[in-house]
Formats: C-alpha cells, sequence, structure tokens
C-alpha cells in the first residue's frame, strides 16, 4: 500500500529523458545583447536598474498588510488623540454646564464600557471601533477628571505624571527584556482584574441608588472607590486596592506589549494593530483613573 503522500508527483521520478540544461545566455535585457548574437553568459540587467531597485524604499505594513511595530505605534498614537480631543471636549462641557456634564460623562462610561466589551471579545476590531471607544472613554474621563480637580486641585497633573511614570518605567522595563509574562501569572491576573471590574460594577451600582458600599464612609471617598474608614498597617484600604490594581494594569501593559512584539515578530495580519492600540490605551486609561482614586483618597485624609 502507498504510503501518503508518496504518491504525490513530488516525490515520483521521471521517466522522460533528460532535457538539456536552459541556455541563460540566450535571454536578453534592456540594454544587453540582441537575439541571436553571442554571449559570454548571464548578462544582469543594466545598472540604472539595480540602482532603482535599491534605492526604492522598503515594504511597509501597507504594502505587505502585515502587523509592524511602527504601524501599530501610529494607530496607538490615533488612538490617543482622539482620547485627548475628547476629553478636552468632556472637561469644557462639563465646566459650562456641570449638569450636561455629568450627563454625557454617563453616556460616555456606558457606551466605552460596551464598546470595551465588543473590541475585547472580537478577534479583529476595526478602527471604527476602536476610535469610537476612545472617543467614548474620552468624554468619561474628561468630565470626570474636572470634577476631581474641582475636590482636589492639582490632582489631575499629578495623576498624569504618575500615568507617564508607570507607562514609562513598564515600556522600559519590557524593552530591556527584564520584565516578561508567564502563562501561570497572566492567568492570576486575568482572573483578579475580572473579580476587580465585578467589585467596580457592583460599588458603582451602590453609588447610582445612593448607598454606600459596606466599608465606605458616606464621603467623596465613594465617589472614587474610597474604603479610607478600614485601615491595614496604617494605610487606607482603598490605597491599597488601588495599589492592586496599578500592579495588575502595569502587567496587562506588558501582555500588550508582548502581543505586539509577537504579532510583528509571527507576521499577523495588519488590522491586529487596531486591537493592541485598543488594549494599550484602554490600560493606560485604568491606571490614571486607578491613580486619581489613590491620590483622592490620601488628601482626602489630610
Amino acid at each position: 500500500m502507498a504510503k501518503l503522500g508518496f504518491n504525490d508527483p513530488a516525490f515520483q521520478t521521471s521517466t522522460r529523458p533528460p532535457q538539456a540544461p536552459q541556455s541563460y545566455a540566450a535571454q536578453t535585457y534592456p540594454g544587453g545583447p540582441a537575439a541571436g548574437q553571442q554571449s559570454p553568459g548571464l548578462v544582469p540587467p543594466p545598472a540604472a536598474n539595480l540602482e532603482n531597485l535599491y534605492s526604492a524604499p522598503s515594504a511597509d505594513a501597507v504594502d505587505t498588510g502585515r502587523m509592524t511595530i511602527e504601524d501599530t505605534i501610529h494607530k496607538t498614537l490615533a488612538t490617543f488623540a482622539v482620547l485627548l480631543v475628547a476629553a478636552a471636549a468632556g472637561w469644557f462641557v462639563t465646566t459650562m454646564n456641570p449638569g450636561m456634564g455629568l450627563g454625557i460623562a454617563v453616556v460616555g462610561a456606558i457606551a466605552g464600557f460596551v464598546l470595551g466589551l465588543v473590541n475585547s471579545f472580537k478577534r479583529m476590531p476595526g478602527a471604527g471601533l476602536v476610535l469610537a471607544y476612545s472617543a467614548a472613554q474620552g468624554v468619561f474621563v474628561g468630565a470626570f477628571s474636572l470634577w476631581m480637580e474641582m475636590a482636589f486641585p492639582g490632582i489631575v497633573l499629578q495623576a498624569t505624571l504618575a500615568t507617564l511614570a508607570v507607562v514609562g518605567v513598564t515600556l522600559a522595563l519590557f524593552a530591556s527584556g527584564k520584565v516578561r509574562t508567564s502563562p501561570r501569572m497572566t492567568k492570576i491576573v486575568l482572573i483578579a482584574s475580572l473579580g476587580y471590574l465585578v467589585f467596580s460594577l457592583v460599588n458603582v451600582g451602590f453609588m447610582v441608588f445612593g448607598q454606600n458600599i459596606p466599608f465606605g464612609n458616606g464621603t467623596f471617598g465613594d465617589l472614587a472607590w474610597g474604603a479610607r474608614s478600614i485601615e491595614i498597617m496604617g494605610m487606607p484600604l482603598g490605597v491599597i486596592i488601588g495599589i492592586l490594581a496599578v500592579l495588575m494594569a502595569a502587567y496587562m501593559l506588558v501582555m500588550d506589549f508582548e502581543f505586539v512584539q509577537n504579532g510583528a515578530r509571527n507576521g499577523a495580519p495588519r488590522k491586529l494593530g487596531w486591537k493592541a492600540s485598543f488594549g494599550i490605551v484602554a490600560t493606560v486609561i485604568w491606571i490614571y483613573v486607578e491613580i486619581l482614586r489613590i491620590i483622592a483618597i490620601l488628601r482626602g485624609n489630610d
């Protein structure tokens, strides 16, 4: 019985008489010898053609249709640009009309949450979905930042600088190869993040309906998921929870960087760059909001 694959013509021996080797000297090139003229051997293309080949730009992500680090950076910058513009709009509207600002902030938060779920479960979300998520979250972040700034002047600048520091340090450690993910740690962080998401949603539900989370104290700290009335080793519980959340977000940022690196290395479809940019922007927003909370709790205790 024939073995699988060996009936393919590629594995069979040809019974035809051997063919004479093709003479490359018979081929002509622009600027080379004319047909019928003798040539000592293979005639290369003219030097002008070779110069054009070497001077031509290398193929980019558009030409190859593959994911590259540079193309993903461009997509991420575009996503951040939309986020900042929407945040400025949310800040401005809230300044002019706090009631309207509250309304659009709630709408932005809900729309951002729904679009975030869609982008997370969709294998290759397009530019429209990712930029729409960034715009919705930007409106929420802008309005929320203004409320925090009115309660604690200077807090937005502090949180922004701290966020840049966390992202910069994480990127530097990843680029140096000192920080990498592991399958076991990834499972732990994903489970913990899911639990924290459920906790945050329940906490928001309590606040919306005018109730206090059991360990809250009924002050502005509840708006920031505070928990200032309970301390562990002299540190408010809300601060401890916030620090753990920032550490989880930093780990997920490393996961985002690895996603970009592996996608570019393995020649993933170019469209996956939008999913990578979504992951990075969503994680940075999470870090910023958590740092806002931590600073608000600490300054609220002063």
